[in-house]
């Protein structure tokens, strides 16, 4: 396993609209034969119901595939954003962490964040770990997982959509 990528998110105080929508990771990365993936999300600031901790639905992981993702805003090349809807037996269970504190998920399940009622930041630093040859593959596609690389080709990749 190798680092794939790194991001920093931050959702500023009083920003209820600073919601990352219902998806699976998966969804957004090019097919590759091996999809093992070990996401860790680090909590900067404490993570709570009221600055947009996150939620995560158990057994998606399980689920035969991925569960169809769209386009938040417009369309890929406008929004990096996907995300996809809860089914009426899904149960979302919301999981506060405190400064210091990670969670390591399945690039299966599905996962979200609520917005940010607060008067301070929600900050989380995340590492994405993947097999040497699957960050290989994706490099050699030109994917690289930052929406703003100019040498990011997420819609020759065809992963809008994607189910596997």
């Amino acid at each position: 396993m190798q680092l794939d990528y790194d991001q920093l998110l931050a959702k500023r105080p009083h920003k209820r609209d600073a919601v990352f929508a219902w998806h699976q990771d998966m969804a957004y990365w090019p097919a590759t034969p091996d999809t093992r993936t070990a996401p860790t999300w680090l909590a900067i600031d404490d993570s709570t119901i009221e600055n947009g901790c996150m939620r995560f639905v158990p057994g998606t992981n399980h689920e035969n595939s991925l569960r169809p993702h769209v386009p938040q805003l417009g369309d890929r090349c406008e929004s990096h954003a996907l995300g996809t809807d809860l089914l009426a037996t899904d149960d979302p269970q919301h999981v506060p962490i405190v400064r210091g504190d990670v969670t390591v998920h399945n690039e299966r399940v599905m996962h979200g964040s609520g917005g940010n009622t607060t008067d301070g930041f929600r900050r989380a630093y995340i590492l994405a770990f993947r097999s040497e040859e699957t960050v290989k593959i994706e490099r050699q596609l030109g994917f690289t997982h930052s929406h703003n690389d100019d040498d990011d080709v997420l819609d020759s990749v065809g992963v809008e959509g994607q189910t596997r």
